[in-house]
């Protein structure tokens, strides 16, 4: 079994030697944050549903109808119940939090079978937007980690009038397609084995077979000292029942490879992702332990060009929201008032 250093090692060196490789060093991080332990919280409201772009979207919302809207995105292997804490307390808050399933995952289903099943930033940005025109939502906060980050900070970057703010898990995660065929360390390299794996066949067959226990190892091994429970984590991996949800993994994957071709009717946005564009938006950024030696986000600070803040959170593995519900809220709520 990998290592928790050797995982981390493998997420600090891409966001080092890959995404983020034309970025330098910017300020010292804010102090760490006081962890805390999740609300207990097993569930949402009944879930809805709503046609938006090429996707009927499955979704939770709790909240006042006409409270300031939030968006909060799940990433892989996790799905809406990383917020199952964090979405109560921002709603006692005020706000309408509106956490939806990705494309690939849950109740959300494509509404046509010739659309491919592609998992490239710019279709899960394009996604979000287009939940947010259905939704008649002009502008909102938005917080992610994991595919979820790197959906808020691609609308962000590439659509930064339809964002209050931000707060992004691990920084600026908008992913560079020339940066990712730099080779990295072994050590680093090796933690990203599952990558080189769902480029094989058998990764394919592998992943469809087994996907139950093998994104339980992901949760163990991205989340070493997060003590969840077969109950926690089986709410979740309903999820990856979801009829397209291998496709949709294995196309994002392959595609930062460079190993599958993105979608055409993203091209233009996918152009404007490549040239890496800076976060204007009011943003704070989260380190965990997951991101080894980048948890002080000196790697990507200057990416972000508005008002912005860097916090640590110390003893928390990938799932921040779930992880760390009250701190991870506290943020959303910070960044709104920057």
């Amino acid at each position: 079994m990998i290592s928790r250093r050797v995982f981390a090692q493998g997420f600090a060196g891409v966001v080092a030697a890959g995404t983020l490789a034309a970025c330098s060093s910017g300020n010292t991080a804010a102090p760490a944050a006081t962890t805390t332990a999740g609300g207990g919280h097993t569930s949402f409201p009944a879930l809805k549903q709503i046609q938006a772009g090429p996707l009927n979207v499955g979704y939770a919302e709790v909240g006042p109808a006409d409270g300031k809207p939030v968006f909060l995105l799940h990433g892989w292997p996790y799905d809406i119940y990383s917020y199952v804490d964090a979405a109560p307390i921002l709603a006692a808050a005020g706000y309408r939090v509106i956490v939806p399933f990705l494309r690939g995952y849950g109740s959300t289903t494509f509404l046509s079978a010739d659309t491919m099943r592609n998992g490239q930033q710019a279709a899960t940005a394009s996604d979000l937007v287009a939940l947010m025109d259905a939704l008649h939502i002009d502008k909102a906060v938005l917080a992610g980690y994991d595919w979820g980050s790197r959906t808020a900070g691609c609308v962000a970057a590439a659509w930064p009038e339809r964002v209050k703010a931000a707060v992004l898990v691990s920084g600026y995660l908008v992913t560079n397609l020339k940066a990712q065929q730099q080779p990295l360390s072994p050590a680093a390299e090796r933690g990203w084995w599952y990558q080189f794996y769902f480029a094989t066949d058998r990764g394919v067959a592998g992943y469809t077979q087994n996907r139950h226990d093998f994104n339980k190892l992901i949760w163990n091994l991205a989340s070493p000292d997060w003590k969840f429970d077969d109950t926690t984590y089986d709410r979740s991996a309903k999820a990856f029942d979801n009829p397209d949800h291998v496709a949709v993994v294995i196309h994002n994957y392959r595609w930062r490879l460079g190993l599958a071709d993105g979608d055409k009717q993203y091209e233009d946005i996918e152009q404007k992702l490549q040239a890496a564009p800076p976060v204007t938006v009011p943003t704070i950024t989260i380190g965990s332990d997951f991101d080894g030696a980048a948890i002080d986000g000196k790697a990507y600070r200057n990416k972000f060009t508005g008002k912005y803040e860097h916090r640590v959170f110390k003893g928390i593995g990938h799932n921040v929201p779930q992880e760390a519900p009250q701190d991870f809220a506290k943020a959303v709520l910070d960044a709104d008032k920057l």
